[in-house]
């Protein structure tokens, strides 16, 4: 049996294609959620057309979204005490169908290494779909790049979104597989014909997204980057999304006065499938978001990742620019972001049938 360990709204999206290719192969698949986001769940298991989860590691009674470092440990701890008290139960529903237990784990988050030190626990193989990325630093991005490297001391099956990520596996035990590109393209593609956007928009604007702790939890840095936004937005509009945490650094800092609702907008953070028209219509994007900048490349968008390193190569010199957190380096991409603009490549890569091909290949299906 193959069990997905999940437990953000970003890895649901990315895993979403595979497990429905599983499905169109006839083989059934398992989710286990542990819960690190909370919100917005149902729609997006709604969206995705994923079932409710088969278990839920962090009781469902008492999840609580997590938001902030601080959260981390009381998260990891409850995920840690229910694997371990019903590891039994984990361990005969992999075996139900008499085939090698599998576990797959996604991405970078916190989730990850507990995912596969779940797998381990249980017996089974475990496999890491967008393995290998590497950003050169242990500490940036953090927690990340940390996730990701002990992850994949415990994965014997690395999916990798391209040749660079095999390269940074090529000491991996295990299998190593080149997928060609993410799964968010095969979500991307999933979700593509949706044109409802939830509220009114500029007809030529920019979409910020900036919600990284790498970020937020420098004052200094966080205000400069929205001063020098506030400015651009003179020129073109700009939608800022944002959610909680967002929204309450705002308040902390007292930062409310840098929008209106005329050149710099303020709207809530979207689902999926509401963000999707969003992105397309967008001018340019400016995000500290890895995920985003894998979908900015293939969709050919300009986009400016305002981070200090990105594990990412994908639409580095092409479309996508690496500000090194450095207000020049924003502020050079702001002054003609069009120049950037690249074909997209959408229909290119299939890469979750890549995944499932090669698990039918090792017998998992």
């Amino acid at each position: 049996m193959i069990s997905f360990v999940a437990g953000t709204t970003a890895e649901l999206i990315k895993i979403a294609p595979v497990y429905h290719a599983l499905m169109n192969r006839g083989t059934k698949a398992l989710l286990w959620f542990t819960a690190q986001h909370v919100h917005d769940v149902p729609e997006v298991l709604e969206d995705l057309r994923l079932p409710e989860p088969d278990e839920w590691l962090v009781p469902r009674e008492v999840a609580t979204h997590v938001e902030r470092p601080a959260q981390v440990p009381r998260w990891a701890m409850t995920v840690a005490r229910t694997a371990y008290a019903r590891r039994a139960e984990l361990r005969r529903a992999l075996t139900d169908d008499g085939r090698p237990g599998l576990v797959i784990v996604h991405g970078d988050t916190f989730t990850t290494p507990y995912g596969a030190f779940l797998g381990r626990l249980l017996g089974a193989r475990v496999a890491h779909v967008e393995a290998g990325t590497r950003s050169g630093s242990l500490l940036s991005p953090l927690p990340e790049e940390a996730n990701r490297r002990v992850a994949a001391h415990m994965v014997d099956i690395h999916f990798a979104p391209t040749s660079r990520e095999v390269r940074n596996l090529r000491r991996a035990r295990g299998v190593v597989v080149d997928t060609g590109a993410n799964t968010v393209i095969d979500a991307l593609r999933f979700a593509k014909g949706n044109e409802k956007v939830a509220f009114d928009l500029p007809e030529r604007f920019g979409l910020v997204t900036l919600h990284r702790f790498e970020l937020l939890r420098r004052p200094e840095r966080y205000r400069e980057v929205l001063e020098l936004l506030r400015d651009a937005s003179a020129h073109t509009p700009l939608v800022y999304l944002v959610g909680p945490p967002e929204r309450e650094r705002l308040e902390q800092l007292d930062l409310y006065h840098l929008f209106d609702d005329e050149r710099f907008l303020l709207r809530p953070k979207l689902r999926y499938l509401e963000f999707l028209p969003v992105l397309a219509r967008a001018a340019f994007v400016v995000t500290d978001s890895g995920g985003l900048q894998e979908e900015c490349a293939y969709l050919g968008v300009p986009c400016a990742i305002h981070r200090e390193r990105t594990e990412r190569h994908q639409g580095l010199g092409q479309n996508i620019v690496l500000t090194g957190m450095r207000t020049e380096g924003l502020k050079k991409f702001l002054d003609d972001p069009e120049a950037l603009r690249h074909p997209s490549t959408l229909d290119r890569y299939h890469p979750s049938e890549t995944i499932v091909e090669t698990l039918a290949q090792l017998g998992f299906c």
